[in-house]
């Protein structure tokens, strides 16, 4: 591949510099996600605190991505038919008064106040999220610049995860748990002033039928996106590489019960669970810059990329099953994390140039149902196996085999599907 196929730095800061649109939703992004990661980990350790149960966890993680699953049929309608933009900002004002209400569950004695807000705030991410990745290739032009601003909103989620994660853990433990709940909860808001000031056309929604409120109990639209995307394999099986993505879900219940078990850091688990979380998100967000750099905007070597993120993935988790220390931990916990967001920036970015305009929102909604069926369940078995008594070093081992079995599925069934235009 030529070298001037290559993503560099300078086309990364010419779309940042040069693309306003796409500017203003970076810095929401930057805003929201690190509020959302800071007190993440405050809910985890809060919750075992109480119940000293991984199962207390695993049901967090779940409430967290699952109600996607219930959502997602008529979220990718809403956001195929009305404008993508209002549906974000709107969800962001939702999500204010909801962490603010988590604020008080935290102080109530009861577990079950917060794992109701939980439900909600998910629900509400459920429009939010498929909307910004519908709306992307909107703000931006051509392939090349719609890889350059994936990999950047990977990276800079990881790095949210990273700093967000790290930060959560110390104000918890220096200032209280109290102001980790109300950065996030005025994130939102500003988020919200943010996506008000993009001014972008949004096609689907000017040419398409208006939304209706019968819209939302009308399962026609939603099985004409579900024909749509059964109708092309290549769309298919690049929604389904999340799927296999998504067996990484017991990372939150591994990387929680090792850094509170075995690498508590000054006598404190929390800390140990804030560096390892670290780690996900330094992998996260070196993954797609490295990935990014190798690949540019060569088709065949984004398909080759997500077969070596798969590898990466589980040569990692396969590791940390006999990491010696925190510091062997945190090496084996980045380059599986570095696997996976390179998985997620490749299949993203390949769904975006294949489905269209107008049916870009259900595509997404799909994609993010598929991936939240198997994190819910890989995280939720894995939260019972620890409860059961299975160490967690083996939970690490057995998770890192079966991500074997996608990557195993992508090479021998998906990337063949392109291999007449990979030989032409």
């Amino acid at each position: 591949m030529n070298s001037a196929c290559r993503l560099t730095f300078s086309d990364y800061a010419r779309l940042l510099r040069g693309n306003r649109n796409y500017r203003l939703l970076w810095l929401a992004q930057i805003v929201s996600e690190l509020g959302d990661w800071l007190y993440s980990v405050v809910i985890y350790g809060l919750l075992l605190d109480r119940t000293g149960n991984a199962s207390a966890v695993a049901t967090a993680v779940v409430l967290q991505v699952l109600p996607q699953v219930l959502i997602s049929p008529v979220a990718g309608v809403v956001n195929d038919r009305a404008r993508r933009r209002t549906v974000m900002i709107a969800a962001d004002v939702a999500r204010f008064f909801i962490v603010l209400a988590m604020l008080w569950a935290s102080h109530q004695p009861a577990v079950w106040p917060i794992y109701a807000l939980l439900l909600v705030e998910t629900l509400l991410w459920g429009f939010f999220e498929p909307g910004r990745s519908a709306l992307l290739p909107n703000l931006t032009r051509g392939e090349r610049e719609t890889l350059a601003a994936n990999t950047l909103a990977s990276t800079t989620w990881s790095f949210n995860l990273a700093a967000g994660t790290a930060l959560g853990g110390l104000l918890a433990v220096w200032l209280g748990r109290d102001i980790a709940f109300l950065i996030n909860a005025f994130s939102f808001l500003v988020s919200a002033a943010l996506l008000l000031g993009i001014r972008i056309e949004e096609p689907h929604a000017a040419a398409g039928t208006p939304l209706k409120p019968a819209d939302l109990v009308d399962f026609t639209p939603m099985m004409e996106g579900f024909r749509y995307i059964a109708g092309d394999r290549r769309l298919l099986a690049t929604l389904l590489a999340k799927t296999g993505l998504g067996f990484m879900g017991a990372n939150y219940i591994i990387l929680t019960i090792m850094g509170e078990r075995m690498f508590p850091v000054a006598e404190s688990p929390l800390l140990g669970m804030s560096l390892l979380m670290f780690a996900r998100g330094l992998g996260a967000l070196l993954g797609p810059w490295i990935g990014g750099y190798w690949a540019g905007a060569s088709p065949p070597r984004l398909r080759r990329g997500i077969l070596y993120g798969f590898f990466a993935a589980a040569a990692g988790y396969i590791a940390l099953s006999g990491a010696p220390a925190l510091g062997a931990a945190i090496a084996c916990v980045t380059l599986a994390h570095g696997g996976g967001s390179v998985i997620w920036v490749f299949s993203t970015t390949m769904l975006q140039t294949q489905a269209e305009d107008r049916f870009r929102g259900r595509v997404f909604s799909a994609d993010f149902a598929f991936l939240i069926v198997t994190m819910s369940l890989s995280a939720w078995l894995a939260g019972l196996a620890v409860d059961w008594g299975i160490p967690v070093r083996r939970v690490s081992l057995a998770l890192g085999v079966l991500i074997l079995v996608p990557a195993a599925l992508w090479w021998s069934r998906a990337i063949p599907l392109w291999r007449d235009d990979e030989d032409s």
